[in-house]
């Protein structure tokens, strides 16, 4: 039967493609559709791979055996045997198994003739050929299981196979076919745009951290120029160990760009020199601590996550006038590494047009899929940052699943 779709549906499609030039597909708005991106097997994402018609007829079949469609099926099969069962006037015993090769026919015969045929869905763009290949193909099948086998038994009429019966048996093949059809059709493209969004997803992760290079402060980075251009008058020794610290600096992020994690000591090493660079105009201007014991430092953690709130943390305190010291403290507590960021300087709240730790916190969203928590809060004089981030490592370093999008991070306090 599969066969015959087959032969019919390709003259169609030849003289399709003989008529139209190549364009891309159209949606229903007209706008172009994406094309799902290619998996490693050859396929579309979400497809079987292997191509061809052959793997359409499989994976309908495969799609029509889940719960959620074959619960239905049955429900609506199993009256309809009972029905050819009691109301048939001359009880053949072959009525039972008639019926359940229509039924059969009904359920799994019409949604892959449908595909076949329409394997971009019911577009009358093709022309009403196909409309009406998809009519007599339902035509003749519930006509040869409903009035020729029937005839050639010799059986007489049943609840199925009478005139009543076949129209609606042929109504049901069409509807059906194109009901389920449609369905697993419209649950295929869903599952190839959860694979572009989650592809788009990893793309934008990426965009944020190579727009890291730019997130330096850029007053920071123009003092400490400014800085050097005067050592290099007054102190040269102190000039060129300045210029050291900010280019291994600038090294160390570009080369952060291009991993998606490393350890939590090349993180820690960021930032002292951070620390130290803002000290360099004034090494009274504040102190700073990092008491980070031995287990943590070789957790892996995704590039630059701590920066950020260094930098914020000098910005917003001591640069401000405040007084006191930084305080850098990690640890573990279970199966999750935490970080406790403290700086001189009351917290004031989210501050409009922030971009910093807005960033981190999709970034975080991203690297984890949401098992990150970020806090901000003030104590006393002081503000604590508070991180929380799973020992196993981002999803990404560990060779986690990425097929759903990531969720949208808490609404988190913004320093």
């Amino acid at each position: 039967m599969l066969g015959i779709v087959r032969v019919l549906s390709a003259p169609s499609r030849l003289a399709g493609a003989a008529r139209r030039p190549p364009r891309a597909r159209r949606g229903p708005t007209g706008a172009a559709r994406w094309k799902a991106p290619v998996n490693a097997l050859g396929g579309s994402l979400g497809e079987p791979a292997g191509g061809g018609e052959s793997s359409l007829v499989r994976a309908t079949l495969w799609a029509l055996l889940t719960r959620r469609r074959l619960i239905p099926i049955l429900v609506v099969v199993a009256p309809t045997l009972a029905a050819q069962a009691f109301l048939s006037r001359d009880h053949d015993p072959l009525g039972l198994p008639l019926a359940a090769a229509l039924c059969a026919a009904i359920a799994l015969v019409a949604p892959v003739a449908f595909r076949v045929l329409f394997p971009d869905g019911l577009d009358f763009g093709h022309g009403a050929i196909r409309v009406l290949m998809y009519g007599a193909l339902s035509s003749g099948v519930v006509l040869v299981i409903g009035a020729v086998l029937p005839k050639l038994a010799s059986m007489g009429d049943t609840f199925l196979t009478g005139r009543s019966g076949l129209i609606a048996c042929g109504a049901l093949f069409m509807l059906g076919g194109w009901g389920l059809g449609r369905d697993i059709e419209l649950e295929d493209r869903l599952r190839r745009e959860r694979a572009r969004s989650a592809v788009l997803l990893r793309d934008a992760e990426r965009a944020q951290l190579l727009a890291l290079r730019s997130h330096l402060d850029p007053h920071f980075l123009f003092n400490t120029l400014n800085a050097i251009a005067e050592w290099c008058r007054e102190d040269g020794e102190v000039a060129e160990r300045a210029v050291l610290q900010l280019s291994s600096m600038l090294r160390t992020v570009l080369a952060g760009v291009r991993t998606p994690s490393w350890p939590v000591s090349d993180e820690l090493q960021l930032v002292r020199t951070l620390l130290s660079l803002h000290l360099l105009r004034d090494p009274e201007r504040f102190g700073w601590r990092i008491d980070a014991p031995p287990e943590v430092l070789g957790i892996q953690v995704p590039p630059m996550v701590l920066l950020p709130l260094a930098e914020n943390a000098v910005k917003h305190g001591p640069a401000t006038g405040a007084s006191g010291d930084i305080e850098l403290v990690l640890g573990l507590d279970g199966d999750a590494l935490q970080v406790r960021l403290s700086s001189p300087g009351p917290y004031r709240g989210p501050r409009r047009g922030s971009e910093g730790l807005p960033t981190l916190e999709k970034r975080l969203a991203l690297c984890y899929d949401g098992r990150a928590s970020l806090a901000i809060a003030g104590e006393g004089p002081r503000t604590v940052v508070r991180l929380r981030l799973p020992r196993s490592g981002p999803v990404d370093a560990i060779g986690g699943r990425r097929g759903e999008p990531a969720p949208e991070p808490a609404a988190l306090a913004r320093r």
